[in-house]
């Protein structure tokens, strides 16, 4: 017999997004650069290869946030210690919402996801580093 899943992850989403600010790509645009804000990059170091990343955001794959935040970890990054408010993306919003409320939880405030995610603030013309080609690539 399959196993019930009691909470899917859309129910986490909408949950996550009622307690964190949510920017659409413009809002998060317009915070770019300010220097009292970091932007957090979540995807996987792939997804930055093959589609470019912002200019300036501190990549943390999605599966090292808690241990990177975390002081007592082996892993902290001191740039979660920095006063300063916290902006999180991945690739479509999904891994980000969570991200920022899980961020949060731990002690991060302020903090902020961007709904849409890479994708929505590439769309709107948000400055995006390229990754460069490949040898053989046209």
């Amino acid at each position: 017999m399959p196993q019930t899943i009691s909470v899917g992850y859309k129910q986490l989403i909408a949950e996550a997004e009622k307690t964190v600010e949510v920017l659409d790509a413009k809002a998060a645009i317009a915070q770019y650069g300010h220097d009292d804000v970091v932007f957090v990059d979540l995807r996987d170091i792939r997804e930055l290869d093959r589609n470019g990343r912002i200019p300036g955001a501190f990549h943390c794959p999605r599966g090292m946030l808690e241990f990177w935040i975390d002081p007592e970890s082996p892993y902290h990054k001191p740039v979660f210690l920095a006063d300063k408010k916290f902006v999180f993306l991945c690739a479509g919003g999904w891994r980000s919402a969570l991200a920022a409320a899980t961020a949060q939880r731990m002690g991060l405030d302020p903090v902020a996801h961007v709904t849409g995610g890479f994708g929505a603030w590439e769309k709107a013309g948000g400055p995006v580093e390229k990754p460069e080609k490949s040898i053989g690539e046209v």
